[in-house]
């Protein structure tokens, strides 16, 4: 493949991407890839958590014949600005700012594009599939329940996965995880600056009060494009039965699957489903059933 590097301006901020041509002639069919949240460069890759879910889909969609652009969040890779302080629709704006530079380059087609999101890089894809000017969206790890509700379905799986030790101590010290989520929820909802403090740490209020305001199926039900939704059976971050919503609210033409032992950063994890397990699935690969599915996708639709 051949590899350029770019950079375009959103917010205010310039922002890096880059841009991957396979081998031929073009123009070719291209995908943008949207990583998911906290601050994860484009390959969705963390020091502390190196998930490489959009990398590793980057690279195996190039090899079957599709361009494809990446980008580094604010704050992150070689982009300027701040992810701690970006809301949920400044990185809206960073997408379409993103698949504006996409279809603009001359190695693509811009009637051939697709947008791909992994978790809450799949409510963007959503955004944008619903505005038009792509033609099918990829959503992996996506959510179609609403965002206050999702983050207490989250909490109550926290709870039920810790370590048995873990929840005893809890119980000894009168501590309620469910409760104390609660509580941290209502506070940030009350808050208006962009960054606020919640037991020590900092946080990014501005993109939470957004996403607990958000109902994915708003957009949703705006899509007329051809979608695949792909979730793991074992995702405790998002409710592997919202994949039939998906499939009922979008207006466009829906394949939907669900991979057993999967979770939520796309790998197998066997025995019961854990949070705490994320640690030992990164040693290994993004699973290849995913990575089938949407190359398969990918090429049937365009």
């Amino acid at each position: 493949m051949r590899t350029t590097e770019l950079t375009f301006t959103s917010g205010g901020h310039r922002l890096a991407a880059g841009l991957a041509v396979p081998e031929g002639v073009g123009p070719f069919p291209a995908v943008l890839l949207l990583p998911g949240s906290g601050p994860v460069d484009r390959d969705s890759n963390h020091r502390r958590m190196p998930l490489d879910v959009t990398g590793t889909l980057r690279r195996a969609l190039t090899a079957a014949g599709l361009a494809t652009l990446v980008l580094d969040k604010r704050g992150t890779g070689a982009s300027e600005g701040d992810w701690l302080t970006a809301s949920l629709d400044d990185a809206t704006a960073d997408a379409r700012a993103a698949l504006e530079l996409l279809r603009s380059r001359p190695e693509v087609d811009p009637a051939r594009v697709l947008v791909l999101g992994h978790s809450e890089g799949a409510i963007h894809a959503t955004r944008l599939a619903a505005s038009g000017g792509v033609a099918g969206a990829v959503l992996l790890s996506a959510s179609a329940t609403p965002g206050e509700e999702l983050l207490a379905w989250q909490g109550a799986n926290v709870a039920a996965t810790l370590p048995p030790l873990v929840r005893r101590l809890l119980r000894l010290l009168r501590v309620d995880v469910e409760a104390k989520s609660a509580a941290n929820r209502e506070r940030i909802k009350a808050t208006t600056e962009a960054v606020v403090r919640i037991g020590g740490q900092r946080i990014n209020a501005a993109w939470h009060r957004q996403f607990m305001a958000l109902d994915p199926r708003t957009e949703l039900a705006r899509v007329e494009v051809p979608v695949l939704a792909l979730t793991g059976a074992k995702d405790l971050q998002v409710k592997p039965s919202d994949l039939a919503v998906v499939a009922a609210t979008v207006r466009g033409p829906v394949e939907t699957v669900e991979v057993p032992d999967v979770t939520h950063i796309l790998r197998t994890q066997p025995g019961a489903p854990s949070l705490s397990a994320y640690k030992k699935e990164l040693r290994g690969p993004v699973d290849a059933r995913v990575v089938e599915a949407v190359v398969r996708w990918a090429r049937e639709h365009v």
